[in-house]
């Protein structure tokens, strides 16, 4: 969902007023006009996966350190962000290294710029945000999901400001975090009734980096509960609701809708 400074309500969980009922975004199947030219390879292994978990519908992604790199991708160098992941893929040099799958990845506010810390490329362009406010990114603890090549993590954010020092590569921050140290945020019910589309993104202790996002709306605590019982993932970080979008190539799967802020783009190595 979009941050806006003035007119928007950002609406948290339970304990707040529920969002309003979200429904699918709009998918498209998308040919060589609009991302890379794939029409000459052979086809590539998706690494998402139909899933479904407490009768709710599922797509879980998997970046794997050892054939995956990660990047953030806000816009065009010097121009404006790019808004939606349609754009990210028109946009990308048919050079470009294959992409295995990319989402939307961190709050924003009218302009599509973060509201919290993002670096991408190892450029920092807004600062950790550690301000108390309304709204879901406001609801501590919030957290940030980083990396520097192989080596990916989600930490809260007062965390992340006492432990990490190096400025990694990438990194967005959202909120909140869905899981802390294996267990759920402490303010989020077992199944509240604000219903969205929604996605997230956990780390495991093998490192994989899962990405998940509904396919029908869903609560908080439902979404937090498969990062935590079925991905095993000790800390995990709610991305974004109601807008939540992805880009699969391989299933032909680009998610169109509201406009989006920040995206995070999941490369092959090879």
């Amino acid at each position: 969902m979009r941050i806006l400074a003035s007119s928007v309500i950002i609406l948290a969980l339970s304990a707040c007023n529920p969002e309003p009922e979200g429904e699918p975004v709009l998918r498209t199947e998308i040919g060589s006009g609009v991302a890379q030219d794939t029409s000459k390879a052979p086809k590539r292994a998706s690494a998402c996966r139909s899933i479904t978990f407490e009768t709710i519908p599922l797509t879980h992604c998997i970046a794997d350190p050892a054939k995956h790199r990660i990047t953030t991708a806000l816009g065009p160098d010097g121009d404006a962000p790019y808004r939606s992941l349609a754009n990210l893929a028109a946009g990308r040099a048919p050079d470009a290294p294959l992409v295995a799958f990319a989402v939307n990845g961190g709050m924003f506010g009218e302009e599509g710029k973060p509201i919290g810390y993002y670096v991408e490329g190892k450029d920092r362009q807004k600062e950790l945000n550690r301000a108390d406010g309304i709204g879901n990114f406001h609801l501590k603890p919030n957290g940030v999901f980083y990396g520097t090549g192989s080596a990916w993590s989600v930490r809260a954010t007062d965390d992340f400001y006492s432990n990490v020092g190096d400025r990694p590569e990438f990194g967005t921050q959202s909120g909140p975090m869905l899981v802390i140290g294996g267990k759920l945020h402490p303010e989020i019910a077992e199944d509240g009734p604000s219903k969205a589309i929604r996605n997230g993104v956990g780390v495991d202790n093998e490192g994989l980096a899962h990405f998940v996002i509904s396919d029908k709306p869903l609560s908080f605590g439902v979404l937090a509960r498969f990062f935590r019982d079925e991905l095993k993932t000790p800390n995990a970080l709610f991305l974004d609701g109601n807008v939540s979008a992805l880009w699969d190539p391989a299933n032909d799967r680009l998610d169109l809708g509201a406009a989006l802020g920040p995206l995070i783009v999941v490369e092959a190595k090879e």
